[in-house]
């Protein structure tokens, strides 16, 4: 039986399945969200080794949640669609 090779990326950078309602965006944020916690994970990893120092592992996990942030906007997570519109449909 042959083995498939892990691919270095795949490695990593592991994905996990989505469970949530499926929509684009969803998808899309939670791709992000996945990345940042490797990140922070690789970040932390750094730092708590000694080879970062804290305030830069700070500033770097920082951006990264502005990162974060700014997709989560961006994408309207958590936003209702017709929020706005409900008083121009009661009328």
């Amino acid at each position: 039986m042959e083995k498939e090779m892990m691919s270095k990326d795949d490695f990593l950078y592991p994905r996990g399945r989505y469970y949530g309602q499926v929509k684009p965006e969803n998808l899309v944020f939670n791709s992000n969200l996945q990345e940042f916690a490797q990140r922070v994970s690789y970040i932390c990893n750094l730092e708590t080794g000694g080879k970062m120092p804290p305030d830069e592992a700070y500033k770097q996990i920082k951006a990264l949640w502005k990162q974060l942030k700014r997709s989560k906007k961006q994408l309207k997570i958590g936003q209702e669609p017709f929020q706005n519109n409900s008083s121009e449909a009661d009328e």
